[in-house]
């Protein structure tokens, strides 16, 4: 029997490989597949690639702890992640601190680690590549 899954499928215009090494560098992410545009067996149409694109992630699947997360820079050079963040959920502060930092490089803090009602160790970071990021300490 088949189970019912969300998961993130995240756009990167063209910097999904660094993306992806930022996510392994920072969060331990593993990279589980991934393939090219110049790999796909089927030629794109003409027109439908930004030029240069061709050697650009296609595709790709990557695991952070748990969760599934696909990928690939897209067919168009400019993207916003807007509307939605993604929370990661870690099981210590120091944890929590370390991801947030690693993050933070880059990018912009929106809100910084702190205690909250709901958490002894809550903050909300935007990386370089525009994803926000909700870390969090589950309250024990």
């Amino acid at each position: 029997m088949s189970t019912t899954q969300v998961q993130p499928y995240l756009f990167f215009s063209g910097r999904c490989e660094e993306a992806l090494e930022f996510y392994r560098t920072a969060l331990g992410a593993q990279v589980d597949f991934m393939m090219r545009y110049s790999d796909n067996p089927d030629p794109m149409p003409p027109g439908r690639l930004p030029p240069g694109f061709e050697n650009k992630v296609m595709h790709a699947t990557f695991h952070v702890g748990g969760t599934t997360l696909m990928a690939s820079d897209g067919c168009e050079e400019s993207g916003k992640f807007e509307g939605f963040s993604l929370s990661l959920s870690l099981p210590t502060e120091a944890e929590a601190n370390a991801a947030f930092t690693a993050l933070s490089d880059g990018g912009k803090v929106t809100m910084p680690l702190s205690k909250t009602f709901w958490s002894p160790c809550f903050g909300m970071v935007q990386d370089r590549f525009g994803m926000g990021w909700m870390v969090t300490v589950e309250a024990a």
